[in-house]
C-alpha cells in the first residue's frame, strides 16, 4: 500500500467525520424550532456512509486502484423520525389542543454523535501524521545510502 493510499483513506475518514459533526450541529441548532400548524418544519438529517465496494480484501489489494474501492460513499438524508409534540397552550404556534410541534431531534444522541465523530476525526489525524512520519523516515533511510 502506497503512502498516497494511506493519506487518501485518512482524508476520506476525516471528511466523513466532519460531515457527521456538521449534520449533528445542524440538527442541534434546529432542535427547538417550531413549525406552524399545517406547515412543514425542520426535518432532522442523518449521515449514511457505506462501502463503495463489496469486493473482498484480497481483490481490493490486487486491483489497480484500491483507494477508490475503499473510500466510503457518504450521503446526507432526512431521518425518518416523527416530530415531537409538547403541550404549551400559551405558545403562539400551539394548535387547537395546545400542542406545539418540534422536530424529532434527540439532543443527547446528537451530542454523542458529535463527540464520537470528533474522536474518530482525531484518530484519522493521528493515522495521517503517523503515515507522514513513516514516509519521512523512509526518505531519511533512502537518503543515507
Amino acid at each position: 500500500m502506497s503512502h498516497q493510499t494511506t493519506f487518501a483513506i485518512s482524508a476520506a475518514g476525516m471528511e466523513l467525520e466532519r460531515t457527521r459533526v456538521e449534520v449533528a450541529a445542524l440538527n442541534l441548532a434546529n432542535a427547538h424550532t417550531t413549525q406552524a400548524a399545517g406547515q412543514a418544519g425542520y426535518t432532522p438529517m442523518r449521515v449514511v456512509a457505506q462501502a463503495a465496494s463489496s469486493d473482498t480484501f484480497a481483490a481490493l489489494m490486487e486491483s489497480d486502484n484500491p483507494v477508490a474501492a475503499q473510500l466510503p460513499a457518504v450521503r446526507v438524508e432526512p431521518a425518518q423520525v416523527p416530530p415531537r409534540k409538547v403541550h404549551e397552550p400559551g405558545h403562539p404556534q400551539a394548535d387547537a389542543q395546545g400542542f406545539v410541534t418540534y422536530p424529532g431531534v434527540d439532543t443527547a444522541t446528537e451530542m454523542v454523535t458529535m463527540m464520537s465523530a470528533t474522536r474518530a476525526y482525531e484518530a484519522n489525524v493521528a493515522a495521517m501524521n503517523m503515515a507522514r512520519t513513516m514516509a519521512l523516515k523512509a526518505l531519511d533511510i533512502g537518503g543515507a545510502s
